[in-house]
């Protein structure tokens, strides 16, 4: 059996709406929004809707059905072809989930193969627990939705029964399930 954390899209949306908040008061004035997919692009598309600005995305994997998680990212898909959109521009780097930020860290590492002036990173969810890199020097912000503890989170997009997923946010959000049950409601 292991703990899983399941959030409701309200409330994932109210998370991104406060954090929102917090962005535009701050003195970090981007100027486009890069979503890192797969769990990056709802946040990253909820968020354009207060801070009303570009949204460009990147793909990267470190999942595989069947395979333990890599060590490293790979690309899916870049910002070949927009760099105009990142190069001399300042970046807020979305994602859903900050865990052990290596998927993070790579897309940054890559990222400043585009030469953008500044980059910001904005994650819906910052689990508390040591972290395998630090954020380079041209990170210079950082904005957290919500910090929560090291258990693994089903988030709706990823449900195969949405009601279902809804119903057990709604109760607490906070489950046992065991393995077998969670392959066959989510894809992770």
């Amino acid at each position: 059996m292991s703990t899983r954390l399941r959030f409701s899209y309200a409330d994932l949306h109210q998370t991104i709406a406060d954090a929102a908040t917090e962005i535009i008061a701050s003195d970090f004035q981007f100027d486009v929004i890069l979503a890192i997919g797969g769990g990056g692009f709802i946040p990253a598309r909820i968020l354009r809707t207060y801070v009303e600005k570009p949204l460009i995305a990147i793909s990267l994997a470190r999942y595989h059905p069947d395979e333990p998680p890599s060590d490293v990212p790979h690309k899916l898909q870049w910002v070949d072809g927009v760099n105009n959109m990142i190069t001399g521009k300042r970046v807020l780097l979305v994602d859903e989930v900050d865990d052990e930020r290596t998927t993070l860290a790579f897309a940054i590492g890559e990222l400043m193969a585009e030469q953008p002036a500044e980059i910001g990173v904005f994650v819906m969810h910052n689990k508390l627990k040591p972290k395998k890199a630090e954020y380079p020097d041209v990170v210079s912000h950082v904005f957290v939705g919500r910090d929560i503890e090291d258990v693994w989170v089903d988030y709706p997009w990823d449900a195969r029964d949405i009601r279902q997923h809804e119903a057990d946010a709604a109760a607490g959000g906070v489950i046992e399930v065991n393995e077998d049950e969670a392959k066959a409601a989510y894809r992770n």
